[in-house]
């Protein structure tokens, strides 16, 4: 998502959290394909351990030299920045929805500084009621 947290507060209620949705299903659909790879080279680590020979230290190493591994390995890492980026998004996203519910929650319950319960405090002019 490239909108600026300026055009989020600009936005409609109602394209606003349609931005919302769509920020967390990318993040949902991203966070699933990550997921997968992740156990599917766990499983690939599992497979290449049981089927080599050797001690637990050699066979640790052999996994650990590997370059498919390593590439697979790379792969994840990228795929868990890119998925920390659309994390992002979408919180950025919901403090706007947040912000805008606590502003108006604060102009509906604000109180106005000159008709405070006190009736004997001064008002902003200096002046005593």
């Amino acid at each position: 998502m490239s909108l600026s947290a300026d055009a989020l507060y600009k936005m409609s209620d109602v394209e606003l959290l349609a931005a919302y949705v769509e920020a967390r299903r990318v993040f949902v659909e991203k966070k699933l394909t990550r997921d997968t790879h992740r156990a599917r080279l766990e499983w690939i680590k599992a497979k290449m351990f049981v089927g080599s020979s050797g001690g637990v230290t050699e066979r640790n190493m052999a996994i650990d030299v590997s370059e498919d591994i390593a590439r697979k390995g790379q792969e994840l890492r990228e795929m868990t920045r890119d998925l920390d980026l659309l994390k992002i998004d979408a919180d950025i996203v919901a403090i706007v929805i947040r912000s805008r519910d606590a502003s108006a929650t604060t102009g509906v319950q604000g109180e106005d500084p000159n008709k405070g319960d006190n009736p004997h405090r001064e008002s902003p002019s200096g002046s005593s009621d």
